[in-house]
């Protein structure tokens, strides 16, 4: 029986394993058969080949640490389908063993597609599944009982044209000010097969507590629509339970992909309001209104980068545009959260600081 806490005795744990307590009880390491693996599956993964920027984990507390040949880690097997770096899945590993990591937060699969303006993907050989007492051990195993709540608070929805549009970004500024105007804040995160620490850099920024799909028992929200849904509920019933007073959403990438996007911004319609749209470009933010009928309260990301890239954005879209980088615009998008949230705002939310 081994016992890992990140690189003792001879495992590295990825943030996928951060709602397990691998790193503190003892399990096995066993060899099964291909037919038997599953999505979710916890296995551990050997480091192999010429290593090149992305041969590094990010471990539970969310740091990075390098890694080399020989090596092993602790992932979880899943699905990615980013538009800008990689594709891969983990139903596509052969009976070889032989696997990438799809995210540096230990989402384990074979590539499948990958962009060629990114450097190789770390490449792993498998070694076995986490086991105890003769049972695989899934991310499913490891979800924290919640009593079923109902969800009632008013939610920002941060949706993206792509990834790296900046909505986690985006998040930390709004987050940021609704700590400072004396808010109790949740930070969450619906969709996509982040990092832990865009993640926790909402706790940094101010809220309360944050949540994504991990601890829904997801390495990617790149499922069935059912099992997605499942997770869904289970994220809103955890927030209604911290009782916020106001929820900002990142729908990860953005809701065209198949992470399951859509049903996310399904799911908390009655709850929105405010959007904001990350945009990598001005042209982008029209595609993604005219797709999903969603009409943004602000558009930023790279397409506010400049005045050249704002004037064209708020011409197309006749919304306001801000680059929230600039502390210029943030008076401005102070007043757009004040007139969103009117119930939340005032004297009485001061309460959750000082208490």
């Amino acid at each position: 029986m081994t016992s890992g806490k990140d690189k003792s005795n001879r495992y590295f744990m990825t943030s996928l394993t951060r709602i397990t307590d691998l790193a503190d009880d003892k399990f096995d390491v066993e060899r099964i058969g291909r037919v038997d693996w599953g999505h979710g599956d916890y296995v551990a993964a050997r480091v192999t080949g010429r290593r090149s920027q992305l041969y590094q984990v990010e471990i539970r507390s969310g740091r990075m640490v390098e890694v080399m040949e020989g090596d092993v880690i602790i992932g979880a097997l899943g699905k990615r389908a980013a538009t800008l770096e990689g594709v891969g899945s983990w139903e596509a590993i052969e009976d070889d063993g032989r696997m990438h990591a799809l995210t540096g937060a230990g989402l384990l699969g074979k590539a499948t597609s990958t962009s060629l303006l990114i450097p190789r993907l770390m490449t792993l050989e498998y070694e076995g599944h986490v086991m105890r007492d003769g049972n695989t051990l899934a991310m499913r195993d490891f979800i924290e009982p919640v009593e079923g709540g109902k969800f009632d608070a008013p939610v920002i929805l941060m949706v993206g044209t792509s990834m790296s549009a900046g909505k986690t970004t985006a998040g930390r500024v709004i987050i940021h000010e609704l700590w400072n105007a004396g808010l109790r804040v949740v930070g969450t995160k619906f969709t996509g097969a982040g990092r832990y620490r865009d993640t926790l850099s909402f706790g940094d920024a101010g809220a309360e507590a944050v949540l994504d799909f991990v601890d829904a028992g997801l390495p990617s929200t790149v499922v069935p629509r059912k099992r997605f849904k499942e997770a869904m509920r289970y994220m809103l019933s955890r927030m209604a339970a911290i009782e916020p007073d106001v929820v900002v959403a990142e729908a990860g990438a953005s809701p065209m992909e198949p992470y399951n996007g859509e049903i996310a911004i399904d799911a908390l319609s009655n709850h929105v309001r405010f959007v904001v749209l990350c945009a990598s470009d001005p042209y982008s933010v029209v595609g993604v209104q005219t797709a999903f009928g969603l009409r943004p309260d602000v558009v930023t990301g790279p397409a506010t980068n400049t005045t050249a890239g704002i004037e064209l954005a708020e011409k197309l879209t006749q919304l306001p545009a801000l680059n929230l980088m600039d502390p210029s615009a943030l008076p401005r998008l102070r007043e757009l959260l004040k007139a969103a949230l009117p119930d939340s705002y005032g004297s009485a939310c001061l309460k959750h600081r000082f208490a």
